[in-house]
């Protein structure tokens, strides 16, 4: 029963993730017109980690005392996977439609059962396969609905994107495998803070020393990148990271693509975009892809928690 209620709070969370990542594609609009992409980067990965790092002080120093190397080595590999996929997918966004850089990244839905199979000798099911590829066809009609023959990308673009796809698939799997006991907010904390050093390198070595000072700041472009640097970054993240930790790999890659239709629903929302039959049709798939792949496994929960009684050995663990 405990562990059926964590799956579903777990599968809650991710959608939460993907729900307020899918509101900064507005946010993201004001802020990369002004600021250059490495240092947004950095700036919000900054932010997070000192945000998170604040509030949980207590977390951080315990874990850090007790088991040192294993935490930093988590967060150093889940960092560098979690600013490669941002950088690649940014600058693949530079140079091709907002539509083709959604689809072309939700190719991790498809990599993830993969990509875990040689590191957990897990095979992909018949439900993996058929869910990712009614997702990515869902993903598709709604996130390329809006595109056109004039919006048309350079095969550079699409190249990055697809690496930055490559690369959240990573990020998922050393999650998954870095997170079994450990703290997830520790974990966290640690990524983010990988991942800013990496920004924070890049952005002296392609855009030079960086200068607030300078930017045009308005009420708009502040609110903008406070928005992303609290809530896209350190509560989005951290409830990724928290929520995949009672997830599998597969199904946290479903429910975190589904970051793209919020994008598209929140344009529609703000007038952008108009609601139309392609994207009532990748909704639709979206959901059946959802269906099989998370109704299966919570009936399977449930059905071993009638027949065994023990404790879950990882409530409480955070």
């Amino acid at each position: 029963m405990f562990g059926v209620k964590k799956s579903i709070l777990a599968r809650l969370a991710l959608l939460l993730a993907t729900l307020i990542w899918g509101s900064s594609f507005v946010m993201m609009k004001t802020a990369v017109t002004d600021i250059p992409p490495n240092l947004l980067l950095a700036t919000r990965f900054t932010g997070a980690c000192l945000i998170l790092a604040a509030v949980f002080s207590r977390k951080l120093k315990k874990a850090l005392s007790e088991e040192p190397k294993k935490y930093l080595i988590a967060g150093a590999l889940a960092g560098a996977a979690l600013f490669a996929a941002y950088c690649t997918q940014t600058y693949g966004l530079m140079r091709t439609s907002p539509g083709k850089n959604a689809f072309l990244t939700a190719v991790y839905v498809v990599i993830v059962p993969f990509l875990f199979w040689p590191v957990d000798r897990k095979r992909p099911t018949v439900d993996n396969i058929t869910a990712a590829v009614l997702c990515v066809a869902g993903i598709g009609l709604v996130s390329l609905s809006g595109a056109s023959s004039a919006a048309a990308s350079s095969l550079t673009g699409d190249i990055l994107t697809l690496i930055g796809g490559f690369f959240y698939a990573c990020h998922i799997i050393v999650l998954a495998r870095t997170a079994s006991g450990c703290d997830p907010v520790v974990i966290s904390i640690l990524q983010f803070g990988s991942a800013a050093v990496l920004a924070w390198i890049t952005t002296f070595t392609f855009e030079g020393v960086p200068d607030y000072a300078k930017l045009p700041w308005t009420g708009g472009l502040a609110f903008s990148v406070c928005y992303l640097v609290f809530a896209c970054t350190a509560v989005a993240l951290m409830l990724q990271t928290v929520g995949q930790k009672y997830t599998s790999p597969s199904s946290a890659a479903l429910i975190l693509s589904l970051e793209s239709v919020f994008g598209v629903l929140f344009s529609i929302m703000f007038g952008d975009e108009a609601l139309s039959l392609q994207i009532i049709v990748g909704f639709v798939l979206i959901f059946v892809a959802i269906l099989c792949s998370e109704l299966s496994p919570i009936d399977k929960i449930k059905r071993r928690s009638k027949s065994v009684s023990t404790v879950d050995p990882d409530i409480g663990s955070y």
